[in-house]
């Protein structure tokens, strides 16, 4: 199945040239890390095992997600990246795996790693092969052009979470594990997610930090119930809770905050914002 681009021209410019231009411009950014990176293709063993990044717009939120993306690409890409983003659209299953085909992105096509995918399905308890999930969601697609702008080599397995619990979090990071050991395929996982939603920047920078404090100590269950009880409307905990599950597996829990910011820092407008945090686990 052909998975065509749902939100090219909002989220980011559906021209080409426009696109690269705009993913250049996200690094060269104030908030950015400071110039386009080159890819590293030297054969060694990858650090950086997992990344989080958020999924607004490229204005707001592209300059933080760039800092992720820099160390992604000075370390090297990995075979096969496994996306793992929030459902916002209420569509498909609670875990909702694309397992076949291809995404259409206006700077390229991304193959789906099909052996992987339908392996994640097999030994994980939650997760299901379904696209309805992926058609309109945003927080995947976002992604792409940032992966497609430094390389084609390489293949997807986009997982949405509707149910973001620790339980599922915990299945679905085994489940990615084991099937990855099983194949020996190499994998990067990608966190996308935004972080607090529509509070103030003071009260924003006080939420996420009560996040970003869980993951520093690589506390899953920490991570949920401070969510939960100062209900912080972080988006895609669940992913990031697989990413920290995945990283205890793999003997790299650390986790490392590259930028922090909010959608205020581009706005100027501080009553209202959403929170954004770059970082990497290695």
């Amino acid at each position: 199945m052909i998975r065509e681009p749902a939100v090219a021209g909002a989220f980011y410019e559906s021209n080409v040239k426009y696109l690269r231009e705009s993913i250049e411009d996200c690094f060269k950014h104030r908030l950015g890390p400071g110039e386009v990176p080159k890819l590293s293709r030297i054969n060694k063993e990858k650090q950086v095992n997992a990344i989080m990044v958020p999924h607004a717009g490229y204005v707001y939120s592209g300059p933080t997600a760039a800092h992720a993306y820099s160390k992604l690409v000075k370390d090297g890409y990995p075979e096969t990246f496994v996306i793992l983003c929030p459902n916002h659209t209420g569509y498909g299953a609670d875990v909702s795996v694309y397992n076949e085909g291809s995404w259409v992105v206006p700077n390229g096509v991304c193959d789906v790693d099909n052996e992987l995918a339908d392996e994640i399905i097999k030994n994980s308890n939650f997760a299901k092969a379904d696209f309805n999930a992926h058609l309109k969601e945003h927080s995947c697609e976002v992604q792409l052009p940032f992966l497609k702008y430094f390389d084609s080599n390489f293949k997807i397995v986009p997982v949405c979470m509707m149910d973001q619990s620790v339980e599922t979090s915990k299945d679905l990071a085994n489940s990615i594990y084991e099937s990855s050991q099983n194949i020996g395929r190499k994998i990067t996982l990608i966190d996308s997610t935004d972080l607090s939603h529509f509070k103030s920047q003071e009260k924003t920078i006080e939420h996420d930090n009560l996040v970003f404090n869980e993951v520093f100590n690589a506390n899953t269950e920490g991570l949920y119930q401070v969510v939960k009880n100062e209900q912080i409307s972080i988006c895609g905990y669940g992913p990031t809770m697989v990413s920290m599950e995945f990283s205890k597996k793999l003997g790299q829990k650390n986790f490392e905050l590259l930028q922090h910011s909010t959608s205020g820092d581009i706005t100027l407008d501080y009553a209202s914002v959403v929170g954004y945090g770059s970082g990497v686990w290695y």
